[in-house]
């Protein structure tokens, strides 16, 4: 009897646990570049449990994770850079490469090349089949005028991809072909 009355104490964390998974989700995709990257520590071998508590602590901080990863996501694409470079470094994990990616982005977007590229480059080193850097890398290589690198960078775009169908495909492809700028 004490052993039930014991695992029902535990069972509204559980309960929340479980909602909080669902709600979250387990897929995660690294290589293309997401609103919903995985948090670096979900890399680790996914043998070794902790206790239930150990469990949904985790969950609270990758579902924190992602929400400070978004808004700071957010604020970059709404042109603020250097708010947005800010809210990455805050999370904490610059060699994501989601993280890496979108600090290179914005201080492209701020005309900071040099700093730009160490990014882009600490993505790629996460992740070397991180799609949208390759995209945004290339992007970089035309804005220095260097279209026979970004055109190298769009063969490997698709070579990730699979086709020529993909966002970061075509979005690279454009800004090679002088019809838009990223």
């Amino acid at each position: 009897m004490k052993t039930l009355i014991k695992a029902l104490r535990h069972l509204p964390m559980l309960a929340v646990a479980g909602l909080l998974v669902t709600a979250v989700g387990t897929h995660h995709v690294y290589a293309a570049g997401t609103d919903t990257p995985a948090p670096a520590d979900d890399k680790k071998d996914k043998k070794k449990k902790g206790s239930a508590i150990e469990e949904q602590q985790r969950q609270l901080a990758d579902a924190k994770f992602l929400r400070d990863y978004r808004a700071a996501r957010d604020m970059i694409l709404a042109g603020n850079y250097q708010s947005g470079i800010t809210a990455l470094h805050a999370l904490g994990q610059d060699d994501h490469p989601d993280v890496a990616n979108y600090i290179g982005y914005a201080n492209r977007k701020l005309g900071k090349y040099d700093q730009s590229k160490v990014w882009y480059e600490a993505a790629l080193k996460s992740d070397p089949n991180h799609t949208r850097t390759w995209s945004y890398f290339g992007m970089w290589h035309m804005e220095q005028g260097n279209r026979l690198m970004a055109n190298d960078y769009l063969v490997k775009v698709n070579a990730l991809c699979g086709d020529t169908s993909c966002k970061e495909y075509t979005e690279l492809k454009a800004v090679i072909d002088g019809k838009a700028s990223y």
